[in-house]
């Protein structure tokens, strides 16, 4: 089915001079729409506190280096401008024996930590991988036992390690950081390097400290996400919120025509309880009528007071709607967080829910033909609408899967992992900007920060919600909390939602009713036992697993079979929890105008163990998971959910036994929302399919995962290619024994995955010519994904020549 309807427009107000007239068929969102408001006042004020720099050119800067169990303290030399910081062999990380780190700190003045917001650190590396920071120096109760002697970690960033000067901005903020009692006493930087890394250095040129209102001294009014409360208990909907900023006294107009059923939605915040707030929403008409509608004053940081403006009374009539914040505390910021102007449903688009199960194998799934019944609220809700029964993650694991599905983009193409991390770039959209520009709410709901900001995966949300858990097998019933208690708070319609739950990643902790359904107390008891003695081992967790088990007499197919089973208890309560928010659903009348996609970032192996491998006899010796031992394509590694219901759009019942990507998924929302494709993609819609239309023809499936050198710049990894059985890997750069980087070609691996899912036996010397065939295409294929990343990069200015453009238009990859 396929519709078209008019979107967010503006139309001319009856004065040709004044603004525009914001007229909305679906939510109106007033901070996008800044530039066509009237700013009155909210002049930037000089603030005192702006910043705090230490002088590295004085050797009373004040900053020195600590020593931890097993490191001796690093050395700092002074040079020009700065101070020079190497790593050397004796300075260990604290337990991971590949690593060396690190560790300098100083004292702080009278300060409140609530009144800072980032630092930013200019600096030049060689060989260095990260950089982050601690606070609170203390021996009695660090933030982990074997770790630095601090009492909490803030935030961090990956280092550009090719000796250039660079600017890191560091927020304070962590997921990881504990709140304490008393004063901020003590700053720290860590920052660390392969064991391996020759020479490994920082050299520090500057600190600034930068306080939370400095940081929105650089105009007068504008669009930040900002973050405000943490825990449950925190005021309003805790979390980052895309806020409109201005400086009191200041006043913010819009002229719009209110639709029936009107209400503005807004959460009201401030940066600092120095001086109060006054909030204060007006409406003044075309006879030059001003009329209050609402006054607060506010003057706790520590949340959001969410706030609801009923315009019922003015519905189709236009006026200036006036955002004003007032203050005796000249420049404090006023904060409303997600002003959204909506009404009555007046759109046929569907609201989307994209719903991923972190670390949910398809495999693993009675929806999926698993012999337990772990899955029975999938397996009801997969006969409302289709299945995919041989879906794949691009990548294994979800820093760089996420960063894929969200983008249409292969990992390659988006950069690659530097120093572990991969940022959206800019001139890239997310799934939740494409929508937010379409018009819709959007939210994103999870407990894995490789989901979220770690990635830049928080842009277009309205709410973004990174929350903590008290037990992450139970997440998804925290987050569903959350998504209902947005919609209390903004009601209209069509919304986006992207929940991204760890119930089945590991450690697996099963709570009742689940706990104990297929695992009885005594033998989970013994695993547990097993576990913490294998953890004693010197290096265990370097150490290939099953060895350290062998050590302590564990064995291996009873411990096995219990960690498949804790892991299977999970998956029973996460389906509890889907099959409740859909009962939700229904119950609200949302569902037959919801498009929902159950999907996962990756399969078991990544977030947990391969059980259906490690269940052989013998097992392997391997565990966890090794990002180049096998091929990502296995079916324990990247095998996942794929299941779309939209209630009398996709018909209910059908089953898909062609191979697909989740790089499909934002081209497959685009289609089905009649909205456009961005003008590079790697995915392909499967509208076609869900609607019964024809055309669509299966193609190979291209799964990628690299490194760079942050040094050369090179890629290194594997690319690979599903087509029918045939499942192909290629190695880029990469020894295919030791998985160190090398520049000789590494033979293909070649597997049949209709007789042999775990991968266990290439077929590439027995097939040379479909192993010179599929060498060939990938190796052209890897090409393509660096070409598009190159346009990517360059922009508008695209290096890339006409042959190459028109070879890439060829695959489908530029619109």
């Amino acid at each position: 089915m396929r519709f078209y309807l008019a979107v967010l427009v503006c139309a001319c107000s009856p004065v040709s001079t004044g603004p525009p007239v914001l007229t909305e068929e679906s939510p109106l969102h007033l901070e996008e729409h800044l530039q066509d408001a009237t700013i009155e006042r909210s002049v930037v004020p000089e603030i005192a506190e702006e910043a705090f720099e230490w002088d590295f050119d004085s050797p009373t800067h004040g900053w020195r280096p600590v020593a931890t169990a097993g490191a001796r303290a690093i050395e700092l030399i002074p040079i020009e401008g700065g101070i020079r910081l190497p790593l050397t062999p004796a300075n260990p990380h604290s337990f991971d024996h590949e690593l060396l780190e690190g560790y300098i700190y100083a004292d702080l003045p009278d300060w409140r930590f609530e009144d800072w917001s980032h630092v930013e650190i200019t600096a030049r590396a060689n060989g260095i991988c990260d950089l982050g920071l601690f606070y609170n120096y203390t021996e009695d109760d660090p933030a982990d036992p074997n770790d630095i002697p601090f009492y909490s970690n803030g935030g961090e960033v990956g280092v550009v390690s090719d000796g250039t000067v660079q600017i890191y901005r560091v927020p304070l903020e962590s997921p990881d950081r504990r709140t304490w009692e008393g004063p901020w006493t003590h700053i720290g930087l860590w920052f660390n390097a392969p064991a391996n890394e020759d020479s490994p250095v920082l050299d520090l040129l500057a600190i600034r400290l930068i306080s939370i209102e400095g940081e929105y001294a650089d105009q007068p009014a504008g669009v930040r996400l900002v973050q405000r409360g943490a825990g449950k208990d925190s005021p309003g909907l805790p979390g980052r919120r895309r806020s409109l900023f201005m400086h009191a006294p200041g006043k913010i107009s819009f002229q719009v025509r209110v639709p029936p059923g009107g209400r503005l939605d807004v959460g009201l915040g401030v940066l600092s309880d120095k001086a109060p707030v006054s909030f204060s929403v007006s409406a003044t008409f075309a006879n030059g009528e001003d009329r209050r509608l609402f006054e607060e004053t506010r003057d706790d940081p520590s949340g959001w007071a969410q706030r609801t403006i009923d315009l019922t009374r003015f519905e189709r009539e236009t006026l200036t709607l006036n955002l004003s914040a007032e203050s005796e505390r000249a420049g404090s910021v006023a904060l409303w967080a997600a002003p959204i102007l909506s009404g009555t449903r007046r759109t046929e688009r569907p609201n989307i829910i994209l719903y991923i199960i972190d670390g949910g194998g398809a495999d693993y799934m009675s929806a999926y033909d698993y012999p337990r019944s772990t899955t029975p609220n999938l397996v009801n809700l997969a006969t409302e609408g289709a299945v995919f029964d041989r879906a794949h993650s691009n990548s294994s694991w979800t820093r760089p899967s996420t960063l894929s599905f969200l983008t249409s983009l292969q990992h390659s193409a988006l950069g690659g992992l530097v120093n572990g991390r991969n940022i959206v770039p800019d001139q890239v959209l997310t799934l939740a900007e494409h929508m937010h520009r379409a018009g819709y709410q959007t939210a994103e709901f999870t407990t894995n920060p490789n989901a979220g900001s770690i990635s830049g995966l928080d842009r277009g949300n309205d709410m973004f919600r990174e929350a903590d858990t008290e037990n992450y097998s139970t997440s998804s019933a925290d987050l569903h909390d959350n998504f209902w208690a947005w919609r209390s708070a903004y009601p209209g319609e069509p919304y986006l939602v992207h929940f991204q739950t760890t119930d089945v990643h590991n450690p697996h902790t099963p709570t009742a009713p689940f706990a104990g359904l297929f695992i009885d107390p005594d033998r989970r008891r013994v695993a547990d036992e097993w576990t913490s003695q294998a953890e004693e081992i010197p290096e265990s967790d370097e150490v290939r697993i099953g060895e350290a088990l062998d050590q302590v007499g564990a064995n291996r197919i009873e411990y096995w079979t219990a960690q498949r089973d804790l892991h299977d208890e999970c998956m029973a309560h996460q389906d509890y929890q889907l099959g409740q928010l859909v009962a939700k659903l229904k119950a609200s009348g949302e569902w037959e105008r919801t498009l929902l996609i159950v999907a996962a970032d990756h399969s078991v192996a990544a977030g947990s163990w391969d059980y259906g491998l490690l269940m052989r006899d013998p097992a392997p010796s391997h565990v966890y998971h090794d990002d180049w031992a096998t091929p990502i394509f296995r079916s324990g590694i990247s095998r996942v959910p794929l299941v779309v219901v939209w209630p009398g759009h996709i018909a209910p019942g059908q089953r898909f036994s062609q191979s697909v990507s989740l790089l499909d998924l934002l081209p497959t929302v685009l289609d089905l929302t009649d909205l456009p494709y961005p003008e590079v993609m790697q995915g392909r819609s499967l509208a076609p399919l869900l609607l019964g239309e024809s055309g669509w023809e299966p193609q190979p499936v291209f799964l990628d995962e690299f490194e760079v050198d942050p040094k050369t710049g090179e890629f290194c990894g594997r690319i690979e290619l599903i087509e029918g059985r045939w499942g192909a890997s290629l190695l880029i750069n990469q020894d295919p024994d030791t998985h160190e980087r090398w520049h000789r070609p590494a033979p293909l691996l070649l597997y049949d995955l209709w007789e042999d899912p775990y991968c266990l036996r290439s077929l590439h010397e027995e097939r040379p010519a479909l192993a010179e065939k599929y060498t060939s295409l990938l190796q052209g294929q890897y090409r393509a994904h660096r070409d598009v990343g190159e346009m990517l990069d360059a922009g508008e200015g695209s290096p890339l020549t006409p042959e190459q453009t028109e070879a890439l238009r060829s695959l489908g990859y530029i619109q």
